[in-house]
């Protein structure tokens, strides 16, 4: 089997199994023409060209390995459907919980007004005088933290959660219990929202969570409420975001994710007050990658696609 692996990867991606022929390529650029017959692709940080131009011309592909936690991208290269992809779920998890921890607390302890006193040499006494009247809202301990996307980052975020004393509910497909904690249904959301202190979403994008995150779901939550999106940007109604917060029916928000990115210079989520942006670098590298295209390239030299974790689409 012919595997397509990036040469141009800023961590270790050897892959060296029997009977596999590794052919390297460079991750914004058209695969070579003297590689259009690999079996398999693994991809990071392709930009959508190069995927969609691969899904025209790798007429004997059957497997994509993409390294990111949301295969989106990968989604929506238009590979056929007898194309199997497969996502980097779990390689991501240590560095985006600790990105999404990162924002809960900036946002819960409003870093973002600090700095922005900071940088004004003001010393932003009115703030220590309004987190002693409200104190309750400046602080995990007590607070009702909803995760919607309840999988593997969440599996290692709500027990940090609950070690500040937060209360964590999670959001999946299903209602029961995951990794300890109480699991509602979408369906159940009007039901938790007006009762969250805390939103946030670690959803991926696909046809079914596109805007999901809209202004009548925003409204259900309590004008006190916070909201932090680690997951994707599509998920996201931005322009309701920005009207909740601008109308205070939302306190706060960080958005690691926006629908374009980079960000355009003329978004008004530039602007928008009570949010912190950070620039989509919550997964950073994937972690222990090579050790997981190996394992990949044996299960699926052993079962086929079959063998295959993390499976998206097949």
């Amino acid at each position: 089997m012919k595997i397509l692996v990036p040469s141009n990867v800023p961590f270790d991606l050897e892959i060296d199994v029997d009977g596999v022929d590794v052919a390297r390529y460079v991750m914004r650029d058209p695969i070579p023409e003297e590689h259009v017959d690999a079996e398999a692709l693994v991809t990071w940080a392709s930009p959508p060209r190069v995927l969609e131009d691969a899904a025209r011309r790798l007429r004997d592909l059957r497997w994509v390995q993409t390294l990111n936690a949301g295969p989106d991208q990968a989604l929506a290269a238009g590979f056929g459907p007898d194309v199997t992809i497969a996502s980097g779920r779990g390689l991501h998890d240590s560095t985006v919980t600790e990105h999404t921890l990162a924002l809960v607390l900036a946002v819960t302890r409003r870093f973002d007004r600090m700095l922005q006193a900071q940088r004004r040499h003001r010393w932003d006494q009115e703030f220590a005088r309004e987190q002693t009247v409200n104190e309750s809202r400046y602080t995990l301990d007590g607070a009702r933290v909803t995760i919607w996307g309840f999988g593997s980052i969440a599996a290692r975020l709500a027990p940090l959660l609950t070690a500040l004393g937060a209360r964590v509910t999670g959001v999946a497909s299903s209602a029961g219990e995951r990794y300890g904690y109480p699991v509602v249904a979408r369906e159940q959301l009007p039901e938790i929202l007006p009762a969250t202190d805390l939103l946030i979403s670690l959803l991926p994008a696909t046809p079914d969570t596109h805007h999901v995150l809209d202004a009548a779901l925003l409204a259900q939550l309590p004008s006190h409420a916070r909201f932090v999106n680690v997951g994707r940007g599509a998920t996201v109604d931005e322009e309701a975001l920005v009207a909740a917060l601008r109308d205070g029916t939302l306190a706060g928000a960080a958005l690691d994710v926006t629908e374009v990115e980079p960000l355009p210079e003329d978004s008004p989520l530039w602007d928008a007050p009570n949010l912190i942006l950070t620039p989509h670098v919550a997964g950073g590298r994937p972690q222990q990658a090579a050790r997981f295209v190996s394992e990949q390239v044996r299960a699926y030299l052993a079962e086929g696609p079959a063998g295959l974790r993390n499976v998206v689409a097949r």
